[in-house]
């Protein structure tokens, strides 16, 4: 090896001509200068050559005479791209070398430290004529002091990389620590509260099973000692006995009681404890107020919702009767809609058989025999009914919409149509009268409008076009003007009727089509979608609030329904799904039997074709009315 002036090595000429060694990556064959362009100085991309003969990968080509009209070799002229032209022949060697050169680094790339060697061995094989001890030495004291400062910077990083670990999940741990303190303290701080409000209720209790003297029923003269014949047993021993005798029975029966209502309630709040507790701190710590009377009011909401979750443990079968009663053909019974009148004395039940019958509230439910009931009145129908809905305001004015497209209005005490309504071009899937204005009502359609109708008029007064298909409509039941519709789209829409042009807000949140769309009060909406899912809408927010999983529903229209507080939801699983809007999972389930034929109702299958498909709430009350696939309805009491 030539030395310079300074004593440092220089490569000789030769050295310099040698063909290119592997790298420490474990590189190729040396390669001739055919394959590599000369602009980019790589394996040629896509060879294309000259007129004048030179090869290029194609887009350095292109590149190259945008800028200047030259062969970058020969300076020839270029006038165009028509003088440039594939070199097939190359390309095919080039694929070629590019096989061979993948197949080497397959080989080798993992065999990164052998290669590193080859490389070290290789070269000193090649200098070892040019090669002293003074250099050797030299390498060696260079390459133990890299070593050392690789080491140093190793052994750093890694405790560098371990203290900040540590102080991350200090950080993090010290966090929840104040949180769960935060959280332990806001706990204590509550029952202290409810301890003084239990035991005042403890006392009231007490009270009002033994009552003071002044107010009770045991009389004066009973109370005081009347005089005795010799002989005669004491009258007021025996009063007295008898009054603590009733006392006593009357407290073990208030005991009882409440202890029976107290397992009941202790057995479901245990069972969703966790559902519990993420409401409780959701409602408790909303509000960073150290005020006590917020802090009051807050307690006081979590302890009203807690009320209300535990209300209720189970859902029992009032009544049954069968919509499909005279369907003796075994075609589809599927009840579609159910609909209480405005003062909840009837209700109707329409579905595929093309019929609406009205029954009699308290007659079915005070008929010992399930499945006996009668209608009242039955109305036959052109087509199959997807949705009724009953007049707030005229007891007796009920709506269907149809399969046909057609909306059509009913006296249903007289089983007359009273008008048809005909401007839909596909199926009408809902209607829905106005709450506040008693002759307007809505319809949704598979035509993508929803149309706007008044009961005196034939024709609609108004459209709003949806884009995509309206599978369901309701009105606010606190507006003339407020409205929601789902569709296919995905989204649950919200419009003010005096300003159709664009949606007051747009909920985006459901994967599938929005089958029904409710008004929990005036300012919450829940929806449901084919993607087994409930969410809960503010009508001045636009995320969801919550969303309510536990039923099935992927393909079907199952029903939705709600009483302000809880909500009412169909199943592909067969069963009705009840959930409390301040919790996520279901609160209650009743499952339907599957009946195999009318004749026989006691035996039952596990056929999963069946499914909860209309549900609606009795206003003011604890009662839901729900029907299924085979057309089922039952009357059910949530107690």
């Amino acid at each position: 090896m030539k030395r310079s002036s300074n004593g440092n090595p220089i490569k000789s000429s030769a050295t310099s001509a040698t063909p290119l060694q592997p790298s420490v990556l474990g590189s190729y064959t040396a390669i001739t200068s055919e394959l590599i362009c000369p602009i980019c100085l790589n394996l040629i991309e896509e060879a294309y050559m000259t007129k004048c003969g030179h090869t290029f990968c194609y887009a350095c080509l292109v590149q190259s005479l945008e800028l200047s009209n030259k062969c970058t070799k020969c300076n020839t002229v270029l006038k165009s791209k028509d003088e440039i032209f594939p070199n097939f022949l190359l390309n095919s060697l080039i694929q070629k070398q590019r096989i061979k050169m993948n197949k080497v680094l397959q080989n080798t790339q993992n065999f990164t430290s052998d290669s590193r060697i080859w490389e070290w061995q290789s070269y000193l094989t090649m200098e070892d004529g040019d090669l002293h001890v003074e250099d050797i030495d030299c390498m060696l004291r260079l390459l133990q002091q890299k070593r050392k400062q690789l080491v140093t910077e190793s052994t750093a990083a890694h405790n560098q990389i371990l203290l900040e670990f540590l102080y991350e999940l200090r950080k993090q741990k010290q966090e929840a620590l104040e949180k769960i303190s935060a959280e332990i303290s806001l706990v204590d701080s509550d029952i202290s509260c409810v301890k003084k409000t239990l035991e005042a209720d403890n006392k009231t209790l007490l009270d009002s099973v033994v009552p003071d003297h002044a107010e009770s029923n045991i009389k004066i003269e009973q109370m005081v000692p009347k005089p005795q014949h010799a002989g005669e047993p004491s009258t007021s021993s025996v009063t007295e006995n008898e009054t603590f005798n009733n006392l006593n029975s009357k407290s073990k029966i208030c005991e009882s009681s409440f202890h029976q209502t107290l397992a009941k309630r202790r057995c479901h709040m245990h069972e969703k404890f966790d559902d519990l507790q993420e409401c409780y701190f959701n409602t408790r710590i909303s509000d960073v107020s150290p005020v006590e009377d917020r802090n009051v009011e807050l307690l006081t909401d979590f302890s009203e919702k807690l009320k209300k979750f535990t209300q209720f443990s189970t859902v029992r079968s009032v009544a049954t009767l069968s919509y499909a009663g005279d369907n003796l053909n075994n075609q589809s019974s599927i009840v579609s809609s159910i609909d209480f009148d405005k003062d909840c004395d009837h209700f109707a039940v329409a579905g595929v058989t093309k019929k609406i019958k009205v029954y009699d509230y308290e007659s079915v439910i005070n008929n010992m025999v399930d499945g006996a009931n009668c209608p009242i009145i039955q109305m036959a129908c052109t087509s199959k009914i997807s949705c009724i809905s009953w007049s707030h305001y005229h007891k007796s004015t009920l709506a269907s919409s149809d399969y046909e497209g057609s909306v059509v209005i009913w006296d249903a005490f007289k089983g007359q149509k009273v008008r048809v309504l005909q401007e839909h071009e596909k199926r009408c899937w809902s209607v829905d009268f106005n709450t506040v204005n008693p002759r307007l009502l809505a319809s949704g359609s598979d035509d993508a409008k929803v149309k706007l109708w008044s009961t005196g008029t034939q024709h609609s007064v108004n459209s709003i076009e949806a884009k995509a298909n309206v599978c369901c409509v309701q009105f606010n039941p606190h507006s003339a003007f407020q409205l929601a519709f789902g569709c296919a789209d995905h989204f649950v829409h919200y419009y003010d009727l005096r300003a159709l042009k664009k949606p007051v807000a747009v909920f985006r949140g459901h994967k599938k089509a929005v089958s029904y769309a409710k008004f929990v009060d005036k300012d919450e909406i829940v929806s449901a979608s084919t993607d087994s899912e409930l969410k809960l809408w503010k009508t001045n927010a636009k995320s969801c609030i919550r969303s309510f999983r536990g039923h099935t529903n992927d393909k079907n229209f199952v029903g939705l329904a709600t009483d302000g507080d809880f909500i009412a939801c169909g199943s592909e699983n067969n069963s009705l799904y009840i959930y409390y809007k301040g919790l996520s999972k279901s609160l209650l389930a009743y499952k339907f039997n599957v009946i195999k034929s009318v004749m026989d109702r006691q035996q039952n299958d596990d056929d999963g074709n069946e499914f909860v498909s209309a549900v609606a709430w009795r206003n003011n009350s604890n009662i839901v009315a729900a029907a299924n696939s085979q057309g089922t309805v039952k009357i059910l009491e949530l107690i």
